[in-house]
């Protein structure tokens, strides 16, 4: 536990205002619970290189979205966007004695079966996708004013050390 303490105190040495380094690990949070999944790092790296901010930082942010925590997070942005879309069922039914890896691979073989597949996830898609919107939002928010509010304590009392 103290390895990760040490590792997460070393962003509050971070030559930079608190500012900065809060708004370089809000937009890793960001883009870590945004809907574009496979993209978050590479989506990261590159809106810190726009924005001139800390990149490790910024990736740091990132990592809260990781294998550990994907699956809640994204469990939770479903549920959220289903919510606010209103939608009462998000899953088609699934006949789980025809799930094969043959039965699979058809279905992104044939055309209309993959087309057929689309429209039946289509609720999923727009609930993780409405819902994953709100979270990045909320959360990168909160962590701007919390990941700010911890830099200047702390060097604060760094300061009066």
């Amino acid at each position: 536990m103290s390895y990760f303490r040490d590792k997460f105190r070393g962003i509050f040495n971070i030559k930079d205002t608190p500012h900065r380094i809060a708004m370089a690990f809000a937009l890793g949070v960001f883009m870590g619970i945004s809907p574009l999944i496979g993209l978050h790092y590479l989506g990261a790296f590159f809106l810190a290189w726009l924005f001139r901010l800390n990149k490790l930082v910024t990736l740091i942010g990132a990592s809260v979205n990781n294998p550990w925590t994907i699956v809640p997070i994204s469990s939770f942005s479903v549920w959220v966007g289903a919510k606010l879309i209103g939608l009462k069922k998000v899953l088609p039914d699934v006949d789980w004695g025809n799930v094969t890896i043959t039965n699979i691979v058809s279905k992104f073989t044939d055309m209309d079966k993959l087309i057929y597949l689309m429209k039946e996830l289509m609720p999923l898609i727009a609930s993780f996708f409405v819902g994953s919107m709100i979270m990045c939002t909320i959360t990168s928010v909160a962590s701007y004013f919390i990941l700010q509010m911890l830099v200047i304590r702390y060097r604060k009392t760094q300061d009066a050390a």
